[in-house]
């Protein structure tokens, strides 16, 4: 098939996305056989085989034609994949399987991963900050362990490390007590542990009874 100009530099585009589709496929909840199939799809559509039927696909897969169906319709549900169409130079349209909008995905997912590096970098250089001197290798890891182990934001151990410093408890064991405090009531948001906040102080004050004579929010002289 002659393809037009333009359709060709939109195939290369997507033939050339593989390496970061390989990478990041997990972060857009794809499983290794989606993956698979998307890249039969980019392999047939670099032997002009625009719109490959569902045996195509599975011709080379453990999988067969009915699963190959499944596959892109949950893919096609996700928005991850779309048909398109193009019209040749003898105005003959024709379809073909576009990753466009997975495409757009993975880049969105890319900026998120290098806006979370450099919030990461960010919140080692405000713990040194805080405690007034370099971190220790210790101290390194156990920050490191709170990213990637328990999974908290950034945003949160930024929390976590003000309300320490609030309560004049500046150290990593008082830090990650509040941490682990939050993890248990599924705290995750900065949001959620403000809230958090406010009930205990409502309840601490519901449960300390007033002094006579004085409202709890005017201050007489």
């Amino acid at each position: 098939m002659n393809l037009p100009f333009s359709y060709q530099k939109i195939l290369v585009d997507q033939i050339n996305i593989p390496t970061l589709l390989v990478k990041d496929y997990g972060a857009l909840g794809l499983s290794e056989t989606d993956l698979m199939v998307i890249l039969h799809i980019l392999r047939l559509q670099k032997e002009h085989e625009l719109l490959p039927s569902f045996d195509q696909i599975s011709n080379h897969m453990s999988i067969n034609s009915n699963d190959v169906s499944n596959v892109l319709k949950n893919l096609k549900n996700k928005g991850l994949l779309a048909i398109d169409q193009f019209e040749d130079e003898n105005q003959i349209v024709h379809e073909w399987y576009s990753i466009t909008p997975l495409i757009e995905k993975l880049y969105e997912v890319q900026q998120e991963v290098n806006q979370s590096k450099n919030e990461e970098g960010k919140l080692f250089s405000l713990f040194e900050q805080e405690f007034g001197r370099a971190l220790s290798p210790i101290e390194i890891e156990t920050i490191s362990y709170w990213l990637d182990d328990d999974r908290f934001k950034p945003a949160l151990i930024k929390a976590a490390l003000r309300e320490a410093v609030l309560m004049g408890k500046l150290n990593f064991r008082y830090i990650d007590r509040i941490l682990n405090e939050w993890k248990k009531k599924g705290i995750k948001s900065v949001g959620a542990a403000k809230q958090n906040n406010q009930n205990n102080f409502n309840q601490t004050n519901k449960s300390t009874p007033e002094p006579k004579g004085i409202h709890p929010f005017i201050i007489t002289g």
